[in-house]
């Protein structure tokens, strides 16, 4: 079985060797049937032993024990994985761990042993692969090992083959025939035990998945589900009370959706049994539902109102898509998001802003403020590409009340401050990062610009209450609603309507301010 990246699709292969496709809903909506490497051999000559979805969820490998990936030649294949784009990892019944180029249609072994292949498994990020061997033998390796400095090969060697393999963010989990789940660190030490050895209704555990965020993993063994949650508090696997299902008979296969809040399970009566795995939902401002797919991840789906339905804004949602799941550290449920900026959400909990990027499954940075307010802190994510700057992303926020900071957040260093004499209400970047404007309690517009890798302390008054406005600069301030006053040295006036389309933040020469009427624009 396998789940697609983007959560659309979900693949089964029966005993009669035909992939069955489903829709998210569990509704079929395709099949086809696989074929042999030589069809003199006829359609029963093989098995298919492991399926995976490409990462742009576009095309789907089949491994089958007649010594084919699809138009690839191999060895009997035993297990398959498709962690990065253009290549996919499988392991043969002769020992090998190879790969297979999808554009050049050729494969190559990545390392060897003398024993069968029983499972395979990548990393949270798909960087790194391990592989379980018949000898009991767990091998690793890496593509990129992202700087953790973690050793390749040879990791542990299990008591027995270990049909069930999981890589966690925190270990790695093993289980096999010998009633025993295993979990492992970093370098292959023994960091917890779970015995079942004695209890006579639990069988061989035949099959393991861990979440697409690494906090949690199943073990399947028969008719029954075990559940592991990595505690960061007590920085070890606590168990969760196992899912029983009478006359389910032995799980094959595990599967996890992509976006953590489906677990499905392949039996081997051909059933496949589809779990809700989502600890709590609930609906923000009406607008975005909150899941909680683990103890510390969430996921945030928008939701809007379907074109030409009737009623309040929220009263028919349809999901529009999916934009995070982050690892997160429980504190107590007290964080408030924000999601006013396009790009990036805000977390803000005690003191501490934290930023995520959407698209992305990791934080991007956080900082320690106390003025947790949309227009006391802008964002700007890659808004304006530059010629020779590969990502451009900076935050400005308030240290303290007459204080604004700039930090880059790729290479994660303070750009610099800016001190005021007056209080700040209100403060912006433009596109490029290269310009900051701010604004006082005295209704001074100020803008600033950096000298060097600093900046300047002081900067430009643009605008005062009652005064003028540079003319050269053609700035405007506007309203909600009805006016717009142009700051050209004249008096504000009253001119066109504005659309909210057009409500932005400064994205050029627009600006947020006060007109003479005392009206914030």
């Amino acid at each position: 079985m396998a789940w697609s990246h983007n959560n659309a699709k979900f693949a089964v292969c029966t005993v009669d060797r035909v992939v069955l496709l489903y829709d998210e809903h569990g509704e079929r909506r395709d099949k086809f049937s696989t074929k042999p490497a030589d069809a003199k051999y006829g359609r029963k000559s093989y098995v298919v032993k492991g399926m995976a979805f490409s990462p742009d969820s576009t095309k789907i490998a089949v491994g089958q024990t007649d010594n084919i990936i699809y138009g690839s030649s191999c060895s009997a294949v035993t297990c398959l994985q498709w962690p990065e784009e253009n290549i996919i990892v499988f392991g043969l019944a002769e020992g090998k761990v190879r790969f297979a180029n999808t554009k050049t249609n050729k494969s190559s072994t990545i390392y060897g042993t003398d024993s069968y292949v029983v499972s395979l498994t990548s990393n949270v990020s798909g960087k790194g692969i391990l592989s379980g061997h018949a000898d009991g033998t767990i091998v690793r390796y890496f593509f990129d090992d992202e700087g953790s400095g973690e050793s390749q090969g040879k990791l542990v060697t299990h008591p027995c083959p270990p049909y069930a393999l999981a890589w966690a963010s925190s270990s790695v989990v093993a289980a096999g025939c010998d009633k025993k789940i295993v979990a492992y660190g970093k370098e292959g030490h023994v960091i917890q035990t779970f015995d079942y050895s004695r209890d006579s209704s639990e069988k061989e555990f035949t099959a393991a998945a861990a979440s697409p965020g690494g906090q949690s993993v199943v073990i399947g063994s028969y008719d029954r589900l075990r559940v592991l949650n990595w505690s960061p508090r007590r920085s070890a696997w606590e168990e969760a009370k196992p899912k029983e299902i009478a006359h389910l008979y032995t799980i094959t296969a595990l599967a996890w959706k992509r976006d953590g809040s489906r677990l499905c399970a392949g039996t081997l009566c051909g059933g496949v049994e589809q779990f809700d795995c989502c600890l709590r939902r609930s609906i923000y401002k009406n607008k975005f539902e909150m899941t909680y797919v683990g103890p510390s991840q969430v996921s945030r789906v928008l939701w809007c109102t379907a074109p030409g339905v009737g009623g309040a804004p929220g009263s028919e949602l349809t999901r529009a898509f999916l934009v995070l799941q982050v690892p997160w550290q429980g504190s107590g449920g007290n964080e408030k998001f924000f999601f006013e900026n396009e790009n990036v959400c805000m977390i803000f909990n005690a003191g501490e802003l934290t930023l995520v990027e959407y698209g992305s499954n990791e934080i991007l940075g956080s900082v320690r403020t106390e003025f947790m307010n949309p227009h006391l802190i802008s964002v700007r994510i890659n808004e304006r590409r530059q010629r020779g700057t590969d990502e451009n992303k900076r935050l400005s926020y308030l240290i303290d009340i007459k204080t604004i900071a700039v930090v880059d957040l790729v290479g994660g260093y303070n750009i610099g401050t800016i001190s005021h004499d007056s209080k700040i209400d209100w403060l912006e970047l433009n596109e490029t990062s290269h310009k900051l404007l701010f604004r006082d309690k005295k209704m001074r517009v100020t803008r600033t610009q950096p000298v060097g890798l600093g900046w300047k302390g002081a900067g430009q008054v643009l605008y005062r209450d009652g005064g003028a406005a540079q003319p050269e600069l053609g700035l405007a301030c506007h309203i909600q609603g009805s006016c717009v006053c142009q700051l050209s040295g004249r008096e504000p006036r009253r001119g066109a309507s504005v659309s909210p389309n057009q409500l932005a933040a400064w994205p050029g020469h627009w600006l947020k301010g006060v007109c003479k009427e005392r009206q914030l624009h």
